[in-house]
This record gives C-alpha cells, sequence and structure tokens, in this order.
C-alpha cells in the first residue's frame, strides 16, 4: 500500500512490551526447543520452532477464520477472505509439484488428502458452526489462549473433549457414503492441478470482491499501520497478506521437515484421549485408537507427536507475540451464556474436525494446497455452517447479523 506524504508523517506509536511474559514466554520457548530436542530429536525440536513462528504469525496477523468469515457474512467485507485465499494459493504452488516428486532429500511427502463424503459434509457443518459460537477455529483457538483469553481457554477445553468423542463415533461416520481420495495433482498432473486449484481460489476472491462492491461501492481502504519496519515486525500488527505469505512459508517448512503439512486437531484428540486412559478409559481398544498412527501416537510421548510440539509452539510463540505488543493481559472473567457459547462451540468444532479430517488448517489450509478435494468440500460445508453460527450466536448475547 501507497501511503500519502501525510500519511507517511504521522507519528509513530510507542510500544511498552510485557517484560515479564516476554522473559518467561522466550525462556520457555528455549527451554522447550533444547528438552525436546534431547529427549525426541532435533527434527522435532525445529518443528516446535516452527510452531512458534506460526503463532507469532497469527497473533500480529490477526489471522483467523473465523472473524473474517463473520464479517463478510455480516458487513459484506471480504478481505480477510481474499488473504486467506492468497496464502493457500502460496502454499499450492509449492505443495502440489513438492508431492508429486514424493520426497526431498529422502524425506517420503504425504499430502492432506482424504475421502470425500458424508463425514466431511456433516463435520465441517458442525466445525463452521462451532467455530463461530467458540469464537475461534482451530489456529484461531490456539493463538488467542497464547494471548491470554480465558474463555478461549474454555473453547479449547470442550474442543478436546469433541475431539475425543469424534475419535469414537468416527468409524461409524466413515460406514456413511463417500467417494476415495480425490488429488487434483494426481488427476491432472502437478502443472495443471495448479492451475485448476489456484482458478478456484481465484473465483472466490473474485466473488467476495464483486459482493463487497456491490455492497459498498468499493472496496475497504485501509488505515495507516501504527508503527513500520523492525517495530512492526516485532510489536505489530502485521498485514494479513504479509502474514497469510508467512503462514505458508512456514506450511511449506513444515511439509518439507515433517513430511506432511501442518495440522492442528489431531493433537487436541491425543490430548484428550491420553488423559481419559490415565483415569482408567480404554481408550486403547476404541477402533480409531488402534489404527496404526492413532495407536502410535497414544503409545508414545506426547512430545514424539508433530501436532502437539507444533501446537505447544503456536501457543507460547503467541504468547511471546501477546507480550511484545504490550498486550498480555488474562481475563478471567467469562459470562455464564458466553461460556455456554465457548463450551458448545469447542464441543463442535472438536467433534467436526474428526469427522472432517481436519479443521481449518488440515482440511482447508492444507487439503486445498494439497490438491485434495475434500478441502473444497469443507470449505463449502463450514461455510455454511458458519452462516448459521452467526445467526445463532444472539442466543448466547454474542452479536449476529446485528451489527455493533
Amino acid at each position: 500500500m501507497t501511503l500519502s506524504n501525510a500519511t507517511a508523517a504521522t507519528p509513530v506509536a510507542p510500544v511498552y512490551p510485557d517484560k515479564a511474559p516476554v522473559i518467561v514466554a522466550g525462556l520457555t520457548l528455549l527451554l522447550g526447543a533444547l528438552a525436546i530436542g534431547e529427549a525426541i530429536d532435533a527434527r522435532q525440536a525445529g518443528l516446535f520452532l516452527i510452531g512458534s513462528l506460526l503463532g507469532l504469525a497469527l497473533y500480529h496477523g490477526s489471522f483467523g477464520f473465523t472473524g473474517g468469515w463473520r464479517r463478510f457474512v455480516v458487513e459484506r467485507r471480504g478481505r480477510a477472505i481474499r488473504a486467506q485465499m492468497l496464502m493457500i494459493a502460496a502454499a499450492t504452488v509449492a505443495f502440489i509439484p513438492l508431492l508429486a516428486l514424493g520426497s526431498v532429500n529422502g524425506q517420503p511427502l504425504a499430502g492432506a488428502l482424504a475421502p470425500v463424503g458424508v463425514s466431511v459434509l456433516v463435520g465441517a457443518a458442525m466445525f463452521g458452526i462451532g467455530m463461530q459460537l467458540g469464537g475461534g477455529c482451530g489456529s484461531g483457538t490456539l493463538f488467542t489462549v497464547g494471548g491470554g483469553s480465558a474463555r478461549m481457554l474454555v473453547t479449547l477445553i470442550f474442543f478436546i473433549a469433541g475431539a475425543v468423542l469424534g475419535s469414537a463415533h468416527l468409524p461409524w461416520w466413515l460406514t456413511q457414503p463417500s467417494l476415495p481420495e480425490i488429488s487434483l495433482g494426481r488427476t491432472f498432473g502437478a502443472t495443471f492441478g495448479v492451475i485448476v486449484t489456484l482458478a478456484g481460489l481465484a473465483a472466490v476472491s473474485v466473488v467476495t470482491i464483486l459482493i463487497e462492491r456491490r455492497a459498498h461501492g468499493g472496496l475497504e481502504t485501509l488505515k495507516p499501520a501504527p508503527r513500520r519496519g523492525l517495530a512492526r515486525m516485532l510489536h505489530g500488527p502485521w498485514p494479513l497478506v504479509g502474514a497469510g505469505l508467512a503462514l505458508a512459508a512456514l506450511n511449506v517448512a513444515t511439509l518439507l521437515i515433517a513430511g506432511h503439512p501442518w495440522s492442528v486437531t489431531f493433537g487436541f484428540g491425543l490430548w484428550g484421549a491420553k488423559a481419559i486412559q490415565a483415569m482408567g478409559v480404554p481408550v486403547e481398544t476404541w477402533a480409531f485408537w488402534t489404527w496404526p498412527g492413532p495407536a502410535r501416537a497414544l503409545g508414545s510421548s506426547v512430545l514424539a507427536d508433530v501436532t502437539s510440539v507444533m501446537n505447544f509452539g503456536i501457543i507460547l510463540g503467541a504468547a511471546l507475540a501477546a507480550a511484545l505488543a504490550g498486550k498480555f493481559a488474562p481475563k478471567v472473567k467469562v459470562p455464564f451464556a458466553s461460556f455456554l457459547a465457548a463450551a458448545l462451540g469447542g464441543v463442535l468444532m472438536g467433534y467436526g474436525a474428526r469427522l472432517a479430517f481436519g479443521c481449518n488448517i488440515g482440511a482447508l489450509f492444507s487439503g486445498i494446497a494439497s490438491g485434495s478435494l475434500h478441502g473444497w468440500l469443507w470449505f463449502a460445508a463450514a461455510f455454511a455452517g458458519s452462516i448459521g453460527g452467526v445467526a445463532i450466536r444472539p442466543l448466547f448475547g454474542l452479536d449476529g447479523f446485528r451489527k455493533k
């Protein structure tokens, strides 16, 4: 964005970082990386640090899907959705060709591919409703918890509960009508798979532009940033586009190091399963937890699970970002109606994500970027569910279609 001379002369807003939280979050990240490297290996420690950078970018960019979707539904402003489409497009250009190679430097690569069926349709719609009630998506829940939100901690706890319940019921849902995994990269080849995916993402962006212009006569004008350069990098806020591109680059790094794209919600289900297993519930006998991947994760340290260590990194990275921005201020008061919405939203998101093979990260972002058709079905169903979620938010004292 080009700034006028008058805008460029605007004084830079001072930032007063929260020193104690900065020190605590920074030391915890450092010690956490060292501990994970010692307990597991350097690769796992690197993924933990990538998670922290994801948390930093998510917080400084306020890059959540929930608010952006609600703003488009209520106000017909699509800037956030266009930034999301650009983020996915940037990852797609790297993902599909890399996945076509099959491996890089001896590291096998697997995309976020999943069947296209009833479980995705129902699960994604549930997730869409839940994200509007809970106040955050998969990644949004993590970075707002890191920023000190007690309400989002409620959402996270019930998100974990819903994910465990979803793991108990998933085998039944998989018996419902479904098509197999459909990869655009395999179907059309890497080049045309990228082109088809980019065309779809561009079409979504164009639709948001047309709707926004029809509603407002033009696109939203951005306000000048309160600070620039290194100060903006450290203290935020980051531009949505910049944050989105950073997230895309970090997702590519995750694919290359972990061998699979960024995901969030499997870790939630694993934490919950381990917790109730410790209470005597025989989770290891449930069908889902006897499958090779889940069984291996359940029987190993949580630090050996890629999704878990990256989630821990996201929370700590967001906490560091909030402290650097001088905004780390935990809020413990949660009105009862808001608590109910957070709890219900968390359960719906956890259950829905398990049925739909991921959340806005694992299914939408990583799924579409991998060329998986299920990612597009997830997007459509979750957006429809999100509209329903916005409509029922006022039942819990939250803003809905009526603007504040």
